[in-house]
């Protein structure tokens, strides 16, 4: 008998990949959509930051959900460490775009035409999200802001949203980054949660598996919390783990052994 038979879920547990409406909504989340929001009505640049695992990523997501897609366009890319070429590649493709071109005149000439477009005659915000900006290399940082500037830097009609690990923000210290960073008009941090908002968190992802009671018991979830270091992902990872784990000994109960035997498969 599977685990989720045992156990009786509807759906697979702790998962990430979870409807709008199935998402928790956080402090740290609300923090987040609070910032992109007032980024995107002044057209500026905001900095997302956390360790791996800490919801960066499901904040985001749940926010571009709430933009009615007939007023706004949220167009997303994942960093790499390529050269600026590589994200105005993501960023035309994002925007339907084909092209061969190496140019960066070219390049940047029809990200803008496209960018225009959206503005003026679709009336569509535009939200550009990169996702895993730390990974960006020093001289694309140096380049970027140059993706804000519409009719002589007048026109913000491209607000910008850089999320990854806390480097991102020391990287933004350099001087050849100092002209993004001048633009940046809101940040915030997603901390490891304490352990009351660990209880929340796996109540309701077992809420919303279609379990309405816990099978796990209070040691439990504090060796969740330890072994996760507060962070969301791994947490998800513990905990499917010590339910596969406890199910194993037809045990209705989830102990903290159970999350300990499933911490020792997770590097």
């Amino acid at each position: 008998m599977s685990y989720r038979a045992f156990f009786g879920f509807t759906r697979e547990p702790f998962c990430a990949d979870l409807d709008l409406e199935a998402i928790l909504q956080t402090e740290d989340l609300l923090a987040v959509s609070k910032r992109v929001d007032y980024v995107t009505r002044i057209g500026g640049i905001g900095l997302v930051t956390g360790e791996v695992g800490a919801g960066k990523s499901t904040s985001l997501r749940w926010t571009a959900g709430q933009r009615h897609p007939s007023s706004h366009r949220t167009l997303w890319i994942t960093a790499t460490a390529g050269s600026i070429l590589e994200v105005y590649r993501q960023l035309l493709a994002e925007l339907d775009i084909n092209t061969a071109s190496s140019s960066r005149a070219v390049l940047t000439r029809l990200i803008r035409q496209q960018i225009q477009d959206l503005v003026v005659t679709k009336k569509q915000q535009p939200l550009l999200i990169i996702d895993e900006a730390s990974l960006l290399r020093l001289d694309v940082f140096a380049e970027l802001h140059t993706l804000t500037q519409f009719q002589g830097d007048s026109k913000p009609w491209l607000p910008i949203i850089l999320a990854g690990q806390n480097n991102l923000a020391e990287n933004l210290l350099y001087r050849t980054a100092i002209p993004l960073a001048s633009r940046i008009v809101a940040r915030t941090h997603l901390k490891a949660v304490n352990r009351e908002r660990m209880e929340q968190y796996l109540a309701h992802h077992l809420t919303i598996s279609g379990m309405k009671n816990s099978p796990f018991d209070e040691q439990a979830i504090t060796a969740v919390h330890q072994g996760s270091g507060g962070l969301f992902r791994k947490a998800n990872h513990l905990a499917r783990g010590a339910l596969i784990a406890a199910a194993a000994e037809k045990s209705q109960t989830v102990t903290a052994d159970h999350v300990r035997a499933a911490d020792s498969e997770l590097l």
